[in-house]
């Protein structure tokens, strides 16, 4: 009898040394553990239609499907015969199987009728698709020859087939041959899940769902192991979450209480508008938290243009007041030097002490970043270190050693998304006892998202804009199938500059040199033509429909100085049109720019797109946005960028956001470079999972809250979110 398995258990003693290094190599499975947890993508059913339709090109696919026929005839080019064989799946789909060379006894096995897994590239020949010498394996009846059917998955033959996450060298039921030696031999470990929560949440016994998944015995039990699978992964993700809030409650942090008559008091006096309500309801939430003796952790969402900055100068002011320093960090030099300029427009003599003309209470506003010249660095750094400064902006330039803060208070992290988990860290390591975080987001998260990635924090949202800003009307400008109507765009750019206003020209790309964040890979892999750039589209319309215009160029290649100036030019009306990257998608504010033209829209993504276009319409003159782009109608890129044009809803565009790309990793796995652990969960599907997981998580870390009563619990979390994430998740 064979020795019990167990998830530490190494594949090679139970597949054999072969196999098992194929495992590891190309999926990286070196245990019964990596194995049994590597589940399966999809459920194919005998008789159940693959749609072989709406396969791509290119695309590496395994199919359920029925050989229909063969034909063997010889190869023009050289010796021999070519074997070829139609399978359908029921449905009207059929593939093309090409095989070379003289092979008699696979047209014997590949009979009409049988039915078999297909695994290989979708290509195309004559406008066929086919696969060329195809892998596959038949059900049902045996056969002869390399081909010949498994015992492990013929048992599978009239119920649910699971198809693998797979690679050319491992195809999905050498995996499901593998799987199957591994279970008849495999104890599942302790269930670590409380009874308690098993019995309220009626979830399955984890041994169970571990071999349901693999082995369903129906489409009932199927569904109670993927539930079951998934809350582990949420509950894991909640507690995790939950044990770091918990903690942090802990933590010390000096209280930064608000002072009457002091710089906030004063700055609400000199404000020229009135706060929405949000933003008085946020003020409030915020200046609670800083008034604590534990440290604020606190996530700022709202719409673009919705006033998160005068929020965040406002909790900036209030810990001036007590006595302390705030830092900003920006992702940019250009949204850094834009915030130092708004600021100052904003505390006029409130921002300048020392200098003539200054407030009674007036401190100073340091900017810091990296092309600071080494006089004007010195003088910098040396009001930061006295206290002289106590609101400090800056880029990743504040990380560096040799910046040193007298009584760091608070960190705003503006577009968060945009930082390292290690540069956040560095920023906070600045302070003696852990700083209040603010952290600021443009980009409307979607609740699980926000529920699930940032668990830990606080969340308050703006989503009041507030008066005097303008609507953004939205448009999509067909340019293949329609060029008369991008010539129209060119020419409603030129008259809103005749009107005197200022527009935005917005690529993909910046042009010759080596890729960077702002711009994709040249060409994608679908062979089409290199998206737009700034650096070639400049001169065309220079030359072209916007000639006599003066056009400036923006992009994040530029000399810091040399970026700084464009800016600054086309704030002060110096440049009639901006032809720019995505460097201008966050902060820039230009209340004259009311038009924005961007090219190649369907190389962008949603959420990016809605920030871009609230770059216009921040003034009183209504904005316009036209989304240029040759994808086809009906096209799922049309269909993204029409969901686009009609709504400004930025919460509803997340949403679709995240329905359309890949979840990824939700601990940030490409941070931390691991495999990720995370499977099954869902944040579009399991929305109402994962807040019942989270719920239960609360109840069992405020009565456990190191899970010492549950190690076996403690363990599985760590399993699941190991070391790396958890470190990501505490410093995030």
């Amino acid at each position: 009898m064979s020795e019990p398995a167990t998830v530490d258990t190494p594949l090679k003693k139970l597949v054999g040394d072969k196999t098992a290094k194929a495992l590891a190599t190309h999926l990286d499975l070196h245990t019964a553990g990596d194995l049994v947890y590597h589940f399966p993508r999809r459920y194919d059913e005998r008789g159940e239609h693959t749609d072989i339709r709406s396969l791509d090109v290119g695309e590496q696919v395994t199919v359920l499907a029925q050989v229909q026929r063969t034909a063997v005839r010889p190869m023009r080019q050289r010796r021999g015969n070519l074997l070829e064989v139609t399978v359908g799946d029921g449905s009207g789909g059929v593939l093309t199987l090409t095989f070379f060379g003289n092979q008699a006894w696979r047209e014997r096995e590949l009979r009409p009728g049988r039915w078999g897994l297909f695994a290989g590239k979708v290509t195309e020949f004559r406008g066929k698709r086919q696969l060329n010498g195809p892998e596959y394996v038949l059900l049902g009846e045996g056969g002869d020859g390399e081909a010949a059917v498994s015992d492990e998955i013929e048992e599978f033959a009239g119920a649910l087939i699971p198809v693998y996450p797979a690679a050319a060298a491992v195809p999905t039921w050498v995996i499901a041959r593998c799987v199957r030696v591994v279970l008849d031999t495999f104890t599942p470990p302790d269930d670590p899940l409380p009874g308690t929560v098993r019995a309220s949440r009626k979830l399955v016994g984890l041994g169970t769902a571990l071999t349901e998944i693999h082995r369903p015995s129906s489409k009932e039990e199927l569904h109670r192991a993927r539930r079951r699978l998934k809350w582990d992964e949420a509950f894991a993700v909640q507690l995790t979450l939950v044990q770091r809030k918990h903690r942090a409650a802990d933590w010390p942090a000096r209280p930064r209480p608000a002072r009457s008559g002091g710089l906030l008091d004063a700055f609400d006096a000199r404000l020229p508008y009135e706060l929405t309500t949000g933003q008085r309801d946020v003020g409030v939430e915020i200046a609670a938290d800083l008034a604590a003796p534990h440290p604020m952790h606190r996530l700022l969402q709202g719409e673009v243009g919705s006033g998160k900055t005068v929020v965040a100068l406002r909790a900036m002011l209030q810990v001036v007041d007590a006595g302390g320093q705030a830092a900003l960090l920006a992702p940019t030099e250009v949204l850094a030097a834009q915030h130092y300029r708004g600021m100052l427009d904003l505390l006029g003599p409130l921002g300048r002490a020392g200098e003539l003309g200054s407030a009674e209470h007036a401190t100073r506003v340091e900017l810091v970043t990296g092309s600071l010249g080494a006089a004007a660095r010195r003088r910098a750094l040396g009001e930061v270190a006295s206290g002289a400064a106590g609101i400090v902006l800056g880029t990743h330039a504040l990380l560096y050693e040799g910046v040193d803060f007298a009584d760091l208070g608070l960190v705003v992290v503006d577009e968060q998304h945009r930082f390292g988990v290690e540069q956040r860290d560095a920023l906070r390591s600045k302070a003696d006892q852990p700083p209040h975080v603010l952290v600021m987001t443009a980009t409307p998260i979607p609740r699980t998202v926000a529920m699930t990635v940032y668990g830990d924090l606080e969340v308050s949202t703006l989503s009041q804009l507030p008066r005097g800003r303008s609507p953004i009307a939205s448009h999509v400008v067909p340019a293949a199938e329609k060029p008369a109507y991008l010539d129209r765009a060119w020419r409603r750019l030129r008259e809103e500059v005749t009107a005197g206003h200022q527009a935005y020209v917005v690529c993909p790309r910046i042009g010759e040199g080596p890729a960077s964040e702002e711009e994709p890979p040249p060409v994608d892999d679908n062979g089409r033509r290199p998206p737009l750039a700034v650096t070639e589209v400049a001169p065309l319309l220079a030359e072209g429909p916007l000639h006599g215009l003066r056009i400036g160029v923006l992009h994040g290649r530029l000399p810091a100085d040399e970026k700084d100036a464009v800016m600054r030019s086309f704030a002060a009306g110096d440049l009639d049109v901006l032809v720019a990257t995505t460097v201008i998608e966050v902060g820039v504010d230009v209340p004259n720019a009311t038009v924005m033209i961007v090219l190649d829209a369907d190389r962008f993504g949603v959420s990016q797109l809605h920030q871009l276009r609230g770059r216009v319409g921040r003034g009183s003159a209504a904005g316009l946005c036209l989304l240029v782009s040759e994808a086809a109608e009906g096209s799922s890129a049309r269909e993204r960028l029409d969901a686009v044009a009609s709504t400004s809803d930025g919460f509803k565009l997340a949403e679709l956001d995240l329905e359309q790309r890949r979840e990824g990793d939700v601990l940030g796995a490409t941070q931390s470079g691991h495999r990720s652990h995370l499977r099954l969960l869902s944040l579009k599907r399991d929305t109402e999972l994962i807040r019942d997981a989270r719920a239960e998580a609360i109840t069992l870390v405020e009565d456990d809250p190191e899970l010492t009563r549950n190690p076996a619990l403690a363990a599985s979390v760590a399993a699941l979110v190991d070391e790396d994430r958890a470190e990501y998740l505490e410093k995030g």
